[in-house]
């Protein structure tokens, strides 16, 4: 059998592998693997600290050390399934502390928040993005001033194009407008531990601990297998709003038990175990060893940014401010521009490089002197996360200069 699912596994691109620069997968580290291995022996359940004790010990540690990294010494929060959960429980809060209120989020934030404000019942709307993808602060404050907002989602690290939102800016505007700010930091919270970031980048998420929730992913950039978020709130009192009454369940220790902090009921406690291991081998600290490497794939990034940027087959968009960067080949016209990028795309896969490609507005690239035929633009989209693509970035453009040419891209 256990051949059988080895034989099934074997259809699957190699995330693992530096050439893979697709999706959001970046390996775990062999710690959190072995750690959540063991903990699934006992298979606790940190739902209540009857069902996970030491593992629910483990938790509150583990999220404790994530609060600290954003300035937060008092917080209430937790692990969930990711950031879909994560947002779904911090929106929650935010609905039931503004009811009725609209929930704002940039043109470029997750679709699951027009979602999960659907399945709460919410008003939502979108905010326009700015050239380079990140909310529109002009656009944000006129909606503002028309009232009726009770949270304001800034996204920290875009899905399409890592763009982190102006959150110094959408904090200053809270002194005039009555809003709660969210920050939806399940890709970029990470970010905060880099210090060579551009000023803007380092602007927002310097204020990060003036949100009144965050949400960060481990399972993306924090080395820990899928699933894995958090959600904070800097308030504890919050926790109030998650009061229910469950005699078969809290019955063995008047401390804090998981369950009565998190909408989720079962939750797997070897997640926990897995990041606890990870963070006392890999603290949490500015330019420390795992910030380091966060800071290789950035690098990363704007290498193969500067190559792109001063090759005239391609149009880029702005400078990554994370490990995120997306561009174009240059046509006569954005469909034609579209159709090359599927071509250079899988040019570049028979190659063993594997991409992404991702479909943006026109105005976030710089599409000067090409025809504009539609309002879209279908891009190549790499995501170099890996600490090992710094090291690799000039393999990946050799592979992308061979595919670009056999897709036909003329200079």
């Amino acid at each position: 059998m256990l051949k059988e699912v080895a034989e099934r596994l074997e259809d699957n691109f190699p995330y693992g592998d530096p050439l893979y620069a697709g999706q959001m997968l970046k390996p775990p580290h062999e710690i959190a693997r072995r750690a959540y291995e063991m903990a699934l022996r006992i298979n606790p359940n940190n739902h209540a600290l009857d069902g996970g004790r030491a593992s629910s010990a483990m938790e509150k540690e583990a999220v404790a050390a994530l609060a600290r990294m954003i300035g937060w010494d008092i917080h209430v929060g937790h692990l969930c399934g990711g950031g879909t959960m994560a947002n779904l429980e911090a929106l929650w809060v935010a609905g039931q502390l503004r009811p009725g209120k609209t929930v704002l989020a940039s043109t470029q934030a997750h679709y699951t928040h027009q979602r999960i404000t659907g399945v709460l019942g919410l008003p939502f709307e979108t905010i326009p993005c700015d050239r380079a993808g990140r909310l529109d602060l002009h656009a944000l404050e006129r909606r503002l001033a028309a009232g009726g907002v009770g949270t304001v989602v800034a996204t920290l690290g875009t899905t399409a194009t890592g763009a982190v939102d102006p959150l110094d800016e959408i904090v200053a505007l809270r002194k005039r407008y009555d809003f709660r700010i969210h920050a939806d930091a399940a890709y970029g919270g990470y970010f905060v531990l880099v210090h060579d970031l551009a000023a803007e980048t380092r602007s927002a998420l310097d204020r990060i601990g003036d949100a009144a929730s965050v949400v960060i992913d481990p399972h993306k950039h924090g080395l820990q297998p899928y699933g894995c978020g958090c959600v904070l709130f800097h308030d504890p009192s919050v926790g109030r709003l998650y009061y229910h009454d469950s005699p078969y369940t809290y019955y063995t220790s008047t401390d804090m038990h998981l369950g009565e902090i998190s909408l989720e009921c079962s939750r797997p406690g070897a997640a926990a175990v897995a990041l606890w291991a990870t963070q006392r081998l890999f603290p949490l600290v500015p330019d420390g060893e795992f910030a380091r490497g966060l800071a290789s794939g950035r690098a990363a990034a704007l290498a193969l940014y500067e190559r792109l940027r001063t090759d005239e087959r391609f149009v880029t968009g702005s400078t990554p401010e994370l490990d995120i960067l997306v561009w174009a080949p240059r046509a006569k016209r954005v469909s034609e521009a579209s159709a090359l990028s599927q071509r250079v795309f899988d040019e570049a896969a028979a190659r063993r490089l594997h991409l992404a490609l991702v479909t943006l507005p026109v105005h976030l690239l710089d599409v000067q002197g090409m025809q504009r035929d539609r309002d879209t633009l279908i891009c190549l989209r790499s995501v170099l996360m890996k600490p090992e693509h710094r090291e690799w970035a000039d393999r990946i453009w050799t592979i992308l200069d061979e595919a670009t040419t056999a897709a036909g891209v003329k200079r």
